[in-house]
């Protein structure tokens, strides 16, 4: 059975894409400016992104494998997302902390809100 619906990628999708990339970036500029390095700067820096990116294609992305509810989605998205933004808070960023998680936060509300009507 194949879906014939035709799905409309619209303005906040492009920027939630573009917010996902930028969490995934940040975790692993994290790891290694963050951790000393080598090893344990070269290990966070890997595995951080790399756990991000897997709970965002298992739980959240449109192909997920394992389906959850809006708000079960919306867990995962808060959790990737502040991770990001904590990271550079960490980093002694605080501004694109702040950025980054208000942004992040007005467009998974407006998707949300999308996804439950």
């Amino acid at each position: 059975m194949t879906d014939t619906s035709e799905t409309k990628i619209g303005p906040n999708d492009i920027l939630r894409f573009l917010l996902e990339l930028f969490a995934f970036f940040s975790l692993g500029f994290w790891g290694f400016a963050g951790w000393p390095l080598p090893w344990p700067g070269v290990l966070v820096g890997i595995l951080a992104p790399a756990f991000a990116i897997l709970l965002w294609g298992l739980f959240r992305s449109p192909k997920a494998v394992i389906r959850l509810d809006p708000f079960g989605k919306a867990v995962v998205e808060i959790c990737v997302f502040g991770a990001a933004a904590l990271a550079w808070w960490d980093l002694g960023q605080p501004v694109v902390a702040a950025v980054f998680a208000v942004v992040a936060t007005v467009s998974g509300i407006i998707s949300g809100r999308k996804e439950l009507s």
